[in-house]
Parts: structure tokens; sequence; C-alpha cells
């Protein structure tokens, strides 16, 4: 079949042959495609959408022919939930408690701590209700049950929460699994020394502890102390070492002793150099070797990986390390090795690889994973030895017989020759009674839960068996034959009906109608012509309409299209006859015409008819650009044209005023001939008409009138106040406080922002609105005082105001509303030297506001939030002081000059006095605080205009932070910013250190505006450090808080 356009196009291509009025049935059943032939299955890959009698490739290929049972559910097998014959059970990670995970199963392949551990007595064995889950209570109870369930359980994984949340653990942050191997054995130890069986007692240290000394020797008396001590695993230095042997060598080796480190001995009685070494004594059945890969940085204050590749054997011989008995077992089988997948040591995944005691093979336990690895062999794969990064990948070593290779090991488990090949070491290790009936009791709950699930799938498969067949015999009633009735329905329902997966809905075609409550023409290609029994059976089925049975054809739209069509077919040609015609001047009446109009009437045009022909809303007939029975006059408003023609919308609105009629400007418009005016109405039947003789706009040209006026106005106001004050608009001749005039004892104040916006109004006068108002309230008080001092004048405070002399004082008052007078005057009192000048306001100074206003200024300055400050880059103590280009400024800095303005109106603390002017309005309840917080607030938005514009150097860059932020926070902006990480940076203020990292920015001394200076050190080597402070952003807290530390 042929493509979706092409069947569009046949559709109407009698169009160009008939004329709307001689349109007759046969045409309507071309343009809804009713006599397209129907596609065949096996000749139509895929469905035709422009075909609606193609009913291919809708889904009906999974109702035809066998049908595979999997199709009819998406229950999942519950076999796969199912432990394998000969194989372990794996533990859920709750969420990153793989750490916990793989310890669980080093224990638990450890048969003796497990036979040991199940002879633990147990005090709710008793009271085991068959009705009520079993509830553990102690460590030791968990640690039981979970060991029965990794043992007898038919589950592929299970559940360990109970434990962890026994622990208090926090399943959602990742621990150091070393520490946590540490604390729980040492917890299990304190829980099981309360047994009352003996044996029990030493359970773990009968298989973890040995023992050492630390032998010290005096090297002047040749004294030797020994202090005992007993350890659970050998925490072993790789750093530097290529093999395990060489670490441990460097465990038991020489340390000297001297200098402020020297040893105090007890035959001399003084602090003598010395050398201090461990002895090994006696070493435990299971040997916990620590290979110490997490390691405290210095530089970073942070933890880091090394993954250094470290060699390992299968069989260690430790009796050349051992001191004492000759004679002790010291050879000893790898039984473990847990592994971390990982670059960082704050983040990764731990795995373990164990040895089964009983069959020597090898697993290795991945949470819920657990896969037997080859013959019987340990295999670490290339997974477990992840390379740090690209650039630092080492190659790794080759291995000889018998040895590993790992750069990603963190604990080697080796046990004792002789208990590994003793046939009681084989032995399976009993569950006890009590145990296996709380296994059994979740095997049968496993076992309800498989067989509820296989119901399930059975049931969803005989439903499915049924809609199969009811679809197969439907679907054949789909086609509609040639000459019979038909309906039609839509594709998308056709879809999801033959898609099992998705619930089938009632039949809804409101969608697909038209203006006239019939089938749409530009739907047909969304819906399928069924035959009319299919239809019904459908409709009884599944409900819904309306029904589009074969006298839903509409007439009327297809008229409509085959109108817009002909149209569109002539458009072409009027387009060149329109051009013609406008070039030569028009005799006897015409019509006026916007040249955008002229210039944009065939693109326009196009675009309606467009419009119109893919018209898919419910109102019809919009082809002009708007319903025939509208009101033309609502959108054609100039409000709504802004000169573009990209911007209209219906010909004519470029000269269509705001009130509806003809514009003034007659250059925007052209007069043209009768005869293109009838061509133009004929794709345009609702544009504005205007004949030659219409007038233009009365109000407009009223309106054009009243502008003039009033610009000529403004511009004789603003020559007279400019003639009047000519030195205060030119900026000369001003008044200096630090250097008072000698011809005149009084100033006059007036605020700066008015000046400034009177300036505007000077230059621009027919722009900007004239300055009726002093506004001298800004400056006041709510009690009426002065905010400022004589001497706070001098230090700053002047950028608040502007001084006026007496002279042009006595002509403000003439021009403008003065709301209150405000005055600077000088006195001379007498001392006993000669006299000094006094200076006083009028009004007076209120000091209580005065004091207020300065708390708040000091305020702001503490507790800013979202503040722009500056950093900036020192190389080698000197600073680049170039300024960067406006282009590059940031977008914090941007120099923007707002207007002014006071957000007075709805605020509750002001009042309107009789002359125009706002004053603060103040009752009983108002506090000094809230005084202060309102004069602050006039201040600032009152039009003091303060001049914050920072010119940045090259090499700074503006950051945005709050006060309380820390400084250990900024330097992490910092970092971003510059790519300097928090350890290399050196900070600084006016000259002072910054150096608490802990300490806030406001306690600091950082305001906003600051600039900061940013001195970095060389960067270190180790970069996988970098990445540790980006995850790093709490101090770490370990298991604190945990069950683990006995909480």
């Amino acid at each position: 079949m042929a493509p979706r356009l092409q069947l569009e196009k046949a559709a109407w291509r009698w169009v160009e042959n008939v004329k709307p009025e001689d349109i007759r049935l046969e045409h309507i059943e071309l343009a809804y495609r009713v006599n397209l032939p129907h596609c065949k299955r096996g000749v139509c890959r895929r469905n035709c959408k422009g075909n609606p009698n193609c009913l291919v490739g809708i889904g009906e290929q999974a109702w035809l022919g066998d049908i595979d049972e999997d199709t009819f559910h998406n229950i999942d097998d519950p076999n796969t939930e199912r432990r394998d014959k000969n194989s372990f059970v794996g533990l859920t990670n709750l969420g990153a408690t793989c750490y916990v995970n793989t310890f669980l199963q080093v224990w638990f392949h450890n048969l003796e701590m497990r036979r040991s551990l199940y002879q633990c007595q147990s005090y709710r064995e008793r009271d085991l209700n068959s009705e009520s889950d079993y509830e553990p209570q102690s460590i030791c109870e968990h640690l039981q049950y979970l060991f029965a369930l990794l043992q007898n359980s038919n589950r592929k994984y299970i559940d360990p929460s109970g434990l962890v949340k026994a622990l208090g653990l926090d399943t959602g942050q990742q621990q150091d699994a070393q520490e946590f191997s540490k604390l729980f054995l040492s917890l299990l130890e304190d829980t099981l020394s309360k047994q009352k069986n003996p044996s029990l007692q030493s359970v773990i240290q009968q298989q973890f502890c040995g023992q050492f000394s630390y032998v010290t020797v005096c090297n002047q008396c040749g004294r030797s102390s020994a202090l005992s001590s007993r350890f659970y695993e050998l925490e072993l230095n790789i750093q530097g070492h290529k093999n395990l042997t060489e670490c441990i060598i460097e465990f038991l080796k020489e340390e000297k002793l001297d200098g402020d480190n020297r040893y105090f001995c007890e035959s001399c009685q003084s602090k003598q150099r010395a050398t201090r070494r461990i002895r090994l004594h006696t070493l435990p059945p299971t040997l916990n070797l620590q290979l110490m890969r997490f390691v405290f940085d210095r530089q970073t204050g942070h933890k880091k990986k090394l993954n250094t590749y470290i060699s390992f054997p299968e069989q260690l011989d430790m009796g050349v390390f051992l001191e004492g008995e000759g004679d002790q077992r010291c050879v000893y089988e790898l039984s473990a090795v847990l592994i971390h997948r990982g670059v960082s040591a704050y983040s990764g995944h731990y795995i373990a690889h164990v040895k089964d005691a009983c069959t020597g093979d090898w697993y290795k336990f991945n949470d819920e994973e657990i896969e037997k690895m080859e013959g019987k062999k340990l295999h670490l794969g290339t997974e477990e030895d992840i390379a740090e990064t690209a650039k630092s990948q080492s190659k790794k070593p080759k291995c000889s017989k018998g040895f590993h290779c790992s750069r990603n090991a963190y604990m080697l488990v080796y046990k004792l020759q002789e208990l590994v090949t003793s046939e009681i070491s084989k032995q399976a290790v009993e569950v006890p009674t009590f145990l296996k009936e709380l296994v059994d009791r979740d095997n049968q709950r496993f076992e309800e839960w498989c067989n509820e699930m296989a119901d399930m799938r059975k049931q969803s498969v005989v439903k499915g068996k049924a809609k199969h067949e009811e679809v197969k015999e439907l679907y054949e009633l789909l086609p509609a034959k040639d000459g019979e009735p038909f309906e039609f329905i839509p594709l998308e329902w056709l879809k999801k009906w033959l898609d099992d997966s998705a619930a089938t809905k009632e039949i809804d075609n409101t969608s697909f109608l038209c203006s006239h409550g019939k089938l749409h023409p530009d739907k047909v290609g969304d819906c399928k012509r069924i035959s009319l029994l299919a239809a019904q059976q459908l409709h009884i089925r599944y409900g819904g309409g309306p029904r589009l049975e074969s006298s839903s054809l509409c007439r009327e739209c297809v008229e409509q299209r085959c109108k817009v069509l002909r149209l569109k077919n002539q458009l072409n040609e009027d387009h060149k006859e329109v051009s013609n015609l406008v070039k030569h001047t028009p005799c006897g009446d015409g019509y006026w015409v916007g040249k955008t109009s002229l210039r944009s009437w065939r693109q326009l045009a196009l675009e309606q008819l467009e419009a119109a022909e893919h018209e898919t809303s419910h109102s019809n007939g919009e082809t002009n650009g708007q319903d025939p029975n509208s009101n033309s006059n609502k959108e054609l408003s100039s409000d709504n044209y802004e000169g573009n023609e990209e911007d209209m919308k219906i010909l004519n609105e470029d000269i269509v005023c705001s009130h509806g009629s003809l514009r003034i400007v007659e250059n925007e418009r052209k007069l043209v001939s009768t005869e293109v005016w009838s061509k133009l109405k004929t794709y345009f039947p609702n544009a504005p008409e205007f004949p030659q003789n219409q007038e233009a706009c009365q109000q407009c040209l009223t309106l054009e009138q009243e502008e003039k006026d009033n610009e000529a106005v403004s511009k004789m106001m603003a020559q007279e106040q400019k003639n009047q004050l000519p030195n205060l608009f030119q900026d000369k001749n001003r008044p200096i406080l630090t250097k008072w005039p000698q011809d005149t004892d009084v100033l006059y104040v007036v605020p700066v922002f008015f000046v400034d916006e009177w300036r505007k109004f000077i230059r621009r006068p027919t722009k900007s609105s004239p300055v009726s108002n002093v506004g001298n309230s800004l400056l006041l008080c709510p009690h009426g005082g002065f905010m400022f001092t004589y001497e706070s004048l001098l230090n700053g405070d002047t950028q608040h105001i502007a001084l006026l002399w007496p002279s042009e004082w006595e002509i403000m008052t003439r021009l403008f509303i003065v709301d209150q007078a405000i005055s600077i005057r000088m006195s001379r009192e007498s001392i006993p030297n000669g006299s000094a000048p006094q200076y006083t306001t009028e009004p007076d100074l209120c000091w209580d506001c005065r004091e207020g206003f300065l708390f708040q200024q000091q305020r702001d300055l503490r507790e800013y939030t979202q503040a722009t400050i500056y950093i900036r880059k020192v190389v080698d103590d000197k600073v680049d002081a170039t300024p960067e280009p406006n282009g590059s400024s940031s977008d914090a800095e941007e120099d923007r000059e707002e207007t002014p303005r006071v957000e007075e109106e709805n605020d509750p603390h002001f009042i309107q006095s009789q002359n125009g002017s706002k004053r603060i309005k103040l009752d009983e309840n108002t506090s000094a605080s809230t005084v202060a917080s309102l004069a602050t607030n006039v201040s600032k938005v009152g039009g003091i205009r303060r001049s914050t514009r920072h010119r940045k150097l090259r090499g700074e860059k503006a950051l945005i932070v709050s006060a309380n932020q820390t400084l250990k926070e900024l330097k992490i902006q910092i970092m971003h910013a510059f790519s300097v990480a928090p350890f290399d940076q050196n900070l600084s203020i006016n000259g002072k250190s910054l150096t608490d990292d802990m300490a806030t920015l406001g306690s600091l001394g950082v305001i906003p505006e600051s600039v900061i200076c940013l001195k970095a050190d060389e960067p270190i080597a180790d970069y996988a450090a970098m990445d540790d402070v980006y995850q790093v952003r709490m101090p770490e807290e370990g298991f604190k808080g945990t069950g683990l530390l006995g909480h």
C-alpha cells in the first residue's frame, strides 16, 4: 500500500475538477477512502494508517496461531526464587549492607563457629508458638536463626533485616567493613561469655584469638621487657609491598625508639634509646589477616583506598614467624578472600570468595547471587580488580602456581591445615530441633507462596485462552465487505483491545467528530472501517459511542475542504495578478489596504488555508482567521499588532487602530482598485473593509493633538526650570560640607534621588514625567527627626542627599511641593582660644531611630542570604589588576539601573499627608526595632541609591553565599569555580587568614561585596582524594549509636 501522504493526496485529487456545489456521494466516499482495497496478511508488513481498510499489524499476530502460555500473564515463575540443589543461600542487600553480608557468609562457613552457636541456649525455645512468628531477641538468637536459614532454607536468598535492625545499622550508609568485623566479634564474644556452658564462653577466643608480645630492649643496659597481648586479626600494612610475606615481615620488624620517642628504662631510671618489635607466640585455628587498604590521608583529612596489587599464597607457613614452641602447628590453607570493588574508600561494593569446608569447592558470594567456581580453584575475576583510573592503571603481575594477586582484597582468612583435612571438621553440622522447626515453618510459608503464585499463573492462562478464542473469532468478522453496512472504530482502541496487558475500556469516538457531529475527514487515518456485525458485538461487550456508521460521512466538511483546496490551488495565480494590478493607480473608487498586508497576504492566506485544511477542532468554518459570526473588531486592535509581518493574523490588521477604526498614519496604507479588493476578500471574507472615502479615527486624531500639546508644555516647563536652576542641573558651584561656604550660615537638603529624577526630566522632557514633589520625608524617621548627623554626612552619608544654596531652596519652594524643609546650620561658639563652628540640623536628629538604623545596617551585614562575594586568585603574591571586559562580568554583577520606587501604596505603616507626601504611621504599639526596620527600608527603597558597582579583575570570580554558610562549604564552591581542591586553598580577607573550616562566614567577618584572596598550593599527585572530598560532606561517625557499641 502507498504511504500515508500519497493516500491523502489521492483521496482529494478530484477537487481539481469538481466544484463544491457539484459534489456527489462517490466524491465523499473517495475523501473518506471507503473503497480502498483491503490489505492481506503476509503482503502488508505493517499497518497502513492512511488506509481505513487495513487491519494488518494492529496486534493480531499474538492471537492467531499457537500462543505461548507465558504471554497470558506477567507473573514470574516462583521456582526462580527456589534454592538450587547442592547450592548455598544468598543474603539480600538492604541498600548498603553488602559489607555485612560478606562477613555473615564467611562466619557461616566456619563450621566450628556455626556448631558452637547452635549449642547456645535460647530462653525463648520453650515459648515457641506455632501460630506466631519467631522474633529473636539477643544477637546469638539472631545469628542462630540466620545460620539455620542459610543451611536449610528452600529460598534462593533470605532477608537479614532482623539482625541488621537489632544491631541498629543504617541500611543506606556503607561502613568500614574491617571495623564492623572487629566490633561484631567483640559483641559476640561478650554475649557468649554470659552462656552457662563453659565451652561456649570462649568460642570466639578458641577460633580467632592468638597471642603476641611487644618486646622492648634498652640500648644502654640491655634490659628486655615484654608486654603480652591478644589479637583477633593481624593488621598488615600493604603500602610499598608486593606480597603477603613482605607485609608480615614489616609487621614483625624491629622499630627504633629515639629522640622524643625514647623509652623510659626501669633499670636506668631514665629515657633511653631502645628497640621494639612484636613476637608471635600462638596462632589461632582461624587466622584473619587484615590488609590495610583504607588509610587516613593527612593532606585531605579523609580516608583513601590503596589500590596496590598484593600476592598471597593458598598455603601459608607461619612457622618461620613464630617464637617459642617449635612443634606448634602453623601451616594454613586459604579459606576466604574478601573483596572491595571500587576506587574510593567511601563507596564501592563488597563480595566474598569462600571455600566450602566439606567439599573444598570455591564459591563467590555477591549478596543474592552465588556462583560456584570451576574446578576446585579460586578464580579472582576481572570485575574484582577494577583499576583506579586510566592513567594510574598498572599491569597485573604474574602469579606463581599456588599464589593469587589482587588489588582489591582487604581481608584474607586462613584455616589451620590440620583442621581442614581432619574428618571431624568435615562432618555436617546438625541444626537444633527448635531451629529446624522454625526453618520448616518458613519453608512452608515459602511453598504456600509458590503454590499461590502457580495458581495465579494457571488462572491467568485459563482466562487468556478464553480471550484468545473470543478475539480470534471477532477478528475474522472485522473486515467490511464491499456494499455491506460498516462502521468506523478508533485504531488505538483496536490496538489496546488486542493488547491483553492493557485494560479494554469502552469505545470513545468523541475526539473524531467534526463540528457537525459526524466523522471528521482528517480523522479517517486514525480509524478503521469494520463490518456492522463486528461493530455491534464490540459495542455490546464494551459499550461506548457515538457510533460512526455509513451515514456519519460529513458532506459539509468535504465541501469546505474542497473549497479550501481549490483556493489553495488558485492562490499563486491570484498573487501574480494582484501584484500587477497594485502597480497601477486605481480608476474611480478604491479601498485602503495596509502595506504590510499587501506584502504578506499570500503567506497569510496560505497559512490560513493550511490551518483550515488540517483543522482538527470542533469549530469548523474558521477558514479566514475567525468565525464568520464573531465580532471582527474584538481582535483587530493595534495593541495586538506590533508592526511585524509575522505577528499578523488577519488582512488589514496593520491599519486598524485600538478603537477599531482606520489608523491616522497614511503612509502605512495603499489605495487599491475594487478588482484587487474583491480577490483579497475571496481569501479573507472577514477582513476589515475601508473604502476610499473612509475617514481616519477621530479619537486617535484627538489623542495625537493632546500628546503634542502635552509635549510642548513639558518642554516649556523643563526650559523654565533649567533657566532658574542652571547650576543644580549642570552640577556646578555646589556647596561642600567639608569646606563650609563663607557667605552663608545655612544650607538646605533634598534627596539625591529627587535631583536625579529632576535632571532626567530636564534632559528628556517628552520621555520622562515631570517631578512635582521634593519628598524630603524619605530622609526623616517616623517621629519626624532627621536620620543623619553632620559627622555621618562627612563620612559617606552624603551619597544620600544633595545640598542646595538658600537661593536655590527659595526657587524650589516656588516650583515644587515641599513636604518638609531640612537644613544644616553653622554657628560659632566661643572657646578659650577663640571660636569653633557648631553644626545643627533642622529638624533635630532622632537619636533612637538613628541607633536603630545603624543596628539594622550592621545586622544586614551579619545575617545576609544570597549575597555576592568575590574570590581573587593570587599567583606568587601578585594580583592581576587588569579589569575584566564588561562582556565577561558575572550575572551577579550586571550593572542594572532600575527605576526606584517606593512600595508604600498598600503598606499599613504609611499614611498619606495632605500635600501628597508619605509619612510613616506610628501608634502606641510601634517598637523601636520596627522603626529602625522601616527607616532602613525607606532608605533602601525610596531611592537613596548606593553605588555597589564592583570592578572585577582578571582571575576573579563572583560567588553567591550566605552568612550561615561554613568556610568548608565555601571551599567546595571555590573548588568547582577554580578547580582547586579544598586542602590546596589558602584563603585570606584583608590580610587575615581564614583557617577554621567549621566557622560561619558571618563570624569570620565576610560581608557582602567582600573580596577574598585565594592562593593555591601545588596539587598533590593522588587525584583520587579529590573524589573523596566530593563524597564526604559530614564528619565520619562510624558505628556510633549502633548496637555494636552497646547502644
